[in-house]
């Protein structure tokens, strides 16, 4: 395994700590993803998102989606079935899984759509207006000289 030093990413960077925090999490967690189950992340428009995931077998209330601490976190548990049935071949898993998706600042979970078999996800990125870009008017000089030699005299 690799280690990464991260250490100039915090000296050159400010307010950036949950990004490295993430990059560090990512890079030294040894446990593999798993794969079930697949789902597809799509970039519907400018700010917005689309999470598809694969969800045969299951029903709107065995599906659970939620938001906790920066996470989308997607669950489905298969109801108890007391039907006794014999498979001769069984490949369409319907396990319980719990799948989390780290989310960025800002974004906000807009509907949830379960149809065909699969669960639609969409997600926006809404920054606020105090976070957008602004510009800042420059004062001339000669204003800034004047405030401040008023202000001396006043105090003489």
């Amino acid at each position: 395994m690799r280690n990464y030093d991260l250490s100039p990413l915090y000296r050159g960077t400010v307010g950036f700590d949950r990004i490295a925090d993430l990059m560090d999490r990512v890079l030294t967690n040894d446990v593999a993803q798993p794969g079930y189950p697949p789902y597809n992340i799509e970039k519907t428009d400018e700010n917005a998102y689309r999470i598809s995931l694969a969800v045969a077998g299951f029903t709107d209330d065995e599906l659970g989606v939620e938001v906790r601490e920066q996470a989308l976190i997607v669950s489905a548990r298969k109801a108890e079935d007391d039907t006794p049935r014999t498979y001769l071949h069984r490949g369409i898993a319907t396990r319980a899984f719990e799948r989390k998706f780290q989310l960025a600042d800002h974004i906000r979970i807009t509907g949830a759509l379960h149809e065909n078999g699969m669960l639609h996800i969409d997600l926006v990125h809404e920054v606020p207006e105090a976070l957008k870009p602004r510009r800042i008017e420059i004062a001339g000089g000669k204003t800034v000289e004047a405030k401040a030699v008023e202000h001396e005299t006043a105090e003489a």
